[in-house]
């Protein structure tokens, strides 16, 4: 489970919302949640959801989770009761990324900190991938049209056209 932020069409699109995030400049996006099955060495989509930029990933998340999720793994920005009570409900066990702990000596808090989000870490990277080749290969760095309901259709669209694509490769040959 994963967000990436998409930019609007334009500064004039009422439905998409400013946003920063970290380093770079301030942007009027709309934020795309993915649940993608990482169980198989080929990553699908397996739900969306498309949101203004400033809706929190927590908040959000549940409406991205597959039916039957198994193990979620998501970055620290899926922390919290709402988000974990989502995936609990849906017999899922959450696997979120941490980026701190408690303890009295730093470098066995430090090493079990890392030996937490390791394999977290590990599993997330795939579905980065479908985020770069969506951005790289689909065109969907920017929105095509203006509008909620239109920036969630390019989504869908992008999300079935990389399903069919990657799909090939598990028929045999």
């Amino acid at each position: 489970m994963d967000a990436t932020i998409i930019a609007s069409a334009s500064k004039g699109d009422g439905e998409a919302r400013w946003v920063k995030h970290r380093n770079r400049t301030s942007g009027h996006d709309f934020k795309a949640r993915v649940g993608a099955d990482a169980d198989a060495d080929i990553a699908l989509v397996e739900q969306v959801s498309v949101t203004p930029a400033n809706v929190h990933d927590g908040r959000e998340g549940p409406a991205a989770l597959p039916d039957d999720p198994g193990d979620v793994y998501a970055d620290s920005a899926y922390r919290g009761q709402h988000f974990e009570a989502a995936v609990r409900a849906k017999g899922g066990v959450p696997r979120v990324a941490v980026t701190s702990m408690w303890g009295q000596d730093e470098t066995a808090t430090l090493a079990r900190l890392e030996a937490w989000n390791a394999p977290i870490q590990r599993v997330r990277a795939r579905i980065e991938k479908i985020f770069g080749a969506w951005k790289r290969c689909y065109g969907l760095r920017r929105m095509r049209w203006r509008g909620l309901a239109r920036a969630r259709a390019q989504v869908h669209f992008t999300a079935s056209a990389y399903n069919l694509k990657r799909s090939l490769n598990l028929q045999p040959p």
